[in-house]
């Protein structure tokens, strides 16, 4: 991980875009204190996670769901995977009869 200052990075930001790359995160500073990350995603997979990771809207729907499976208002597993099954089941069935 390498540390570098915002102006630097403004004025070389195609280098450390190729550093982040071959090397990993490169934390940006302001005044001596962190204020970005500049990191390089491995896959599609791994943006989204990041992505998904840091969305306020996502967490909370996330925080809205837990709290719904702790006051017993959520589905079974089984439930929830029989559900899968048969969205699937009719996507499948769909695609094949187009």
């Amino acid at each position: 991980m390498k540390i570098a200052p915002l102006a630097d990075v403004k004025a070389r930001l195609s280098a450390y875009v190729d550093e982040c790359e071959n090397s990993g995160p490169v934390v940006i500073t302001r005044n001596g204190k962190p204020v970005a990350v500049l990191l390089a995603p491995e896959n599609d997979d791994d943006l989204e996670r990041l992505l998904l990771g840091h969305s306020r809207r996502f967490q909370a729907f996330l925080d809205q769901s837990w709290k719904k499976v702790k006051d017993g208002q959520g589905m079974s597993s089984k439930v929830f995977w029989d559900v899968v099954a048969k969205r699937n089941q009719k996507k499948t069935s769909k695609s094949h009869s187009d």
